[in-house]
Order: C-alpha cells, then structure tokens, then sequence
C-alpha cells in the first residue's frame, strides 16, 4: 500500500502549518527545515514553485501519492463544474477521510489503516479500499465485530459540528455522507486555483 512515510513534523515545518496534525511540535519550531534555521535567507518563491507547494500541501494533508492526486485532478476536470471545487469534493468523497471527518480515527493515517484493515463498511458491505469514492446516501459504520472492540472504539469522538454534509449517529456509530461538500465549507487551506494552473501549464 503506498503511502507517505517520511517525517511529519518536517513536512508541517515546510508548510508552516500543521497539516500532518504536529501542531505542537510546530510551536516549538515554526522554522523551515534546514541546515541554518531561521538565519538561513530564503529566496522569493516564483510562480511555479508557488503552485507546486500547493500541490504538494493537498497531497500530503490527503495523504496521497502523486499519481494517485494527478488521478483524482483528471477526474475532477471532467466531471461539470469547476475543477478546483470539484478538486476539493472528490477528496473529501473519499472514504479514509470521511472516515476521519466522522471521529471514528482520531487523523487521516490512522482512518486509512482503518480502511485497509477491514474495520470499515460502506452500506453495509466491509470496504478495504481507503480511496473508495463515497456517492451522497452512503452510510459508513464499523464492521460488526470492531464495534465491540473497546481498543477501537475508544478512538470514538463523534463529528465535529463544522461538517455539514455529513450526519453521525452516536447510537448506531454509523455515519452518512449527506452530499458533496461546498468549498466554502471545508476548512482546508489549499488554494486549488494553484494547482489548477500547475496543471494547465
């Protein structure tokens, strides 16, 4: 299974924000990665490597691998719309990070460990694929012999009230994807028109 294995805090430290969730690490040291710190100059970043950071930050805050980001902007190009919403829709469709957005893990890598563990079903039927594309009216819950697993369900948290397109049913510990978030909804900071014109180029 591909996946980003490297040091999270240095990537946080490059972006200057926590996206691998190591924020109180980068209240330690904000500063970029590097031999010198904070008295190391940095040149003005052009055009180009502007909309590569950007690309990169949504990877790593999605935890996706490049072919599989450059898949899902393809896709979000055809589909109608604009691209850089529809961008933004797809990957929060996508199953480890509903997961996560739910409360049943506490951050995106363990949502995906999740999935591909088989602890995770969609509609009923146990899903082990982390980028399972979720359709509006799908229900996400645990698998039945998970849900009785304290270890597990201990990690419980219940969604946070910001995620409007999705409904979590303590009782049930099941969660449904309402419909497709608006952009304005989703508190990521990427900015997708970058990305959109990486791509264009």
């Amino acid at each position: 299974m591909a996946r980003y294995t490297g040091p999270k805090t240095k990537i946080s430290r490059i972006f200057g924000e926590p996206i691998l969730g190591n924020g109180k690490w980068l209240s330690k040291n904000s500063n970029p990665p590097g031999i010198h710190g904070a008295q190391r100059k940095r040149k003005t970043l052009g055009e180009y490597a502007l909309q590569l950071k950007e690309k990169q930050k949504a990877k790593y805050t999605y935890g996706l691998l490049e072919k599989q980001f450059r898949n899902t902007f393809v896709e979000a190009s055809r589909r109608k719309g604009v691209t850089g919403d529809n961008l933004i829709k797809l990957l929060e469709a996508r199953l480890d990070n509903t997961v996560f957005r739910l409360g049943i893990a506490p951050s995106r890598p363990a949502a995906r460990q999740l999935v591909s563990h088989k602890h995770i079903t969609v509609n009923g039927e146990v899903v082990n694929v982390p980028s399972f594309q979720l359709k509006p009216g799908d229900s996400i819950g645990l698998k039945e012999k998970t849900s009785t697993n304290t270890a597990l369900t201990a990690n419980l948290r219940g969604k946070g009230k910001n995620f409007s397109w999705l409904d979590w049913n303590e009782t049930e510990m099941k969660g449904t994807f309402i419909a497709y978030p608006e952009r304005e909804s989703v508190p990521e900071n990427i900015k997708e028109q970058l990305i959109i014109e990486l791509y264009n180029k």
